[in-house]
């Protein structure tokens, strides 16, 4: 037998998952137990995970989940699935990446030649248009990072592993860094942003974070019982946004805003605004509180909903309204009466 037949014959031994002694393997291959490890370092260097326990139980095993049992696929099923891949590659980051292009790399090598190169590059034939830039609210906008990427991956891996992960995140409006243990349950990806949701180990409570802002993940040596009855279609819909605001609300200072029904029954339909709280107030109208003070996202609002909408406060942002609107009225009335005197 020579050396490439008995190391595949080693792989094989392997698989079962228990260790094998390398006694055991000498004696099944008829070598020295020098040789044995000659082939195990052989194996190690071609990029298999071979995991050694020394002492006198010891021996070898394949690392957890390496080989999986053959999946026989039709040509349509794989065409399938690689188009499903350059959809989600438009979304400029996907959790695992890495191991998506190794995938497709894989599904490709099962093709028949004769549509192995239509489908090498399937983002040519399968387009997706990408999400165009949601300027009223400028802050979701983000571009991918090595954080980012690193943050989606190594959450992935703690929900694969059972495992909790602990990372810092960012608040930018606060402009603090926290740092979080989290028993990681799922990921969303909702308007080009990908969001993380797990539990909080400190406040035992069900959190979504955005990967973005997410920074120096790792995954613990601390394993956990996943919640079963969770499901992240839970979360969809704006669900865990209306959970989140309510939590700022405890958290933030309000802005209050008074409109009118129409407005706010434009407004309602908003994805992210029509998660405020709004209340009947005097004369049909409506009071909507929303947890922030950004000059950035309150200013604009108030302008977008125009005549009809009052902001109440907080008072320093009623002020800067007031003297712009000041002087946007001056403008005006300036140019309206030099049109009439000509």
């Amino acid at each position: 037998m020579n050396p490439i037949e008995r190391a595949l014959g080693i792989l094989l031994l392997l698989t079962g998952g228990k260790l094998v002694p390398a006694t055991v393997l000498a004696e099944r291959f008829h070598v020295s137990h020098r040789t044995i490890y000659r082939d195990i370092d052989r194996l190690i260097a071609l990029g298999v995970p071979v995991d050694a326990e020394r002492g006198a139980e010891g021996g070898y095993r394949l690392a957890s989940g390496y080989l999986q049992p053959p999946v026989a696929l039709t040509r349509n099923e794989t065409a399938a699935l690689l188009a499903a891949m350059a959809l989600v590659r438009s979304s400029r980051t996907v959790p695992l990446a890495d191991d998506l292009a190794a995938a497709e790399k894989k599904l490709l090598a099962s093709l028949p030649k004769t549509v192995h190169g239509l489908l090498k590059e399937a983002d040519r034939i399968v387009g997706i248009e990408p999400i165009p830039p949601d300027i009223f609210h400028s802050g979701t906008k983000a571009e991918p990072t090595g954080d980012w990427q690193k943050a989606l991956d190594g959450f992935m891996a703690g929900i694969l592993d059972g495992k909790r992960v602990r990372f810092e995140h960012v608040n930018p409006t606060r402009r603090t860094v926290k740092a979080h243990d989290v028993e990681p349950y799922g990921v969303m990806f909702d308007r080009d942003l990908w969001y993380l949701a797990g539990r909080c180990v400190d406040t035992d409570t069900l959190k979504v974070y955005r990967a973005d802002r997410v920074r120096d993940l790792e995954i613990s040596g601390l394993f956990f019982r996943p919640d079963k009855t969770f499901s992240i279609k839970s979360l969809l819909g704006g669900a865990w946004l209306s959970q989140a605001m309510r939590r700022w609300e405890q958290e933030e200072a309000i802005a209050e805003i008074l409109i009118t029904a129409a407005q706010a029954k434009k407004l309602s339909a908003d994805w992210y605004y029509r998660h405020a709280v709004f209340t009947p107030a005097e004369e049909g109208r409506i009071l909507v509180s929303i947890p922030s003070t950004e000059r950035a996202r309150i200013l604009p609002l108030v302008r977008w909903l125009g005549p009809g909408a009052e902001l109440l406060g907080p008072e320093d942002l009623r002020q800067e309204l007031a003297s712009e609107l000041e002087a946007l009225a001056g403008t005006y009335t300036a140019k309206t009466q030099l049109n009439r005197s000509a």
